[in-house]
């Protein structure tokens, strides 16, 4: 089952003296931030919600007032807080998209059987996604084309890759020999 909660952010440091918060934001769209009432702060293994009211949100920094923090040293005390929202919130994703979270932890088969390892990260250099897999052999990158990604299973944690796209397009381990 998938986590309830998604992080769309990260607390920087304080802005200004009166208890102001510069945030990080962890999306690929930051103007989400104007629709959000309610954010949520893990605490331990519990989620606490926390009202706030956004100033301002760009893609390199969000700008926020959060119920409870009053001054400067309260907002100093936030500094690294990460900053979740529930799934009821999210954004509607595409029929073809998925939330990176969801994707860490899949298992990576290919059409010929091999089983590659676990997808570990996604990097975001701007085309398109690659896929970070972690297998015994090293790193595996694989870039996130519908020609090789042929099928995403959350449910099941599992991804199937076209065999040979992946050893058309993929950054084997050097250890690893290309099949």
């Amino acid at each position: 089952m998938p986590d309830p909660y998604l992080l769309i952010g990260e607390i920087t440091k304080p802005q200004g003296v009166r208890g102001e918060l510069k945030a990080r934001p962890i999306t690929c769209d930051p103007d989400r931030f104007y629709d959000l009432d309610v954010v949520y702060l893990s605490e331990g293994d519990r989620y606490v919600a926390r009202n706030v009211r956004v100033r301002s949100a760009g893609p390199d920094a969000v700008y926020f007032r959060m119920d409870g923090i009053e001054t400067r040293e309260d907002a100093e005390e936030m500094r690294g807080t990460k900053l979740y929202i529930d799934r009821k919130h999210a954004v509607e994703l595409n029929e073809d998209e998925n939330f990176i979270v969801d994707l860490i932890g899949c298992e990576c088969l290919d059409t010929d059987g091999h089983d590659h390892g676990k997808l570990i990260d996604v990097l975001q250099p701007g085309g398109n996604d690659v896929y970070i897999v972690r297998s015994a052999a090293g790193e595996l990158l694989i870039p996130a084309l519908k020609s090789v990604v042929l099928n995403v299973d959350i449910a099941e944690k599992r991804i199937l890759l076209d065999a040979k796209r992946l050893r058309e397009v993929a950054v084997f381990p050097e250890s690893e020999e290309v099949r």
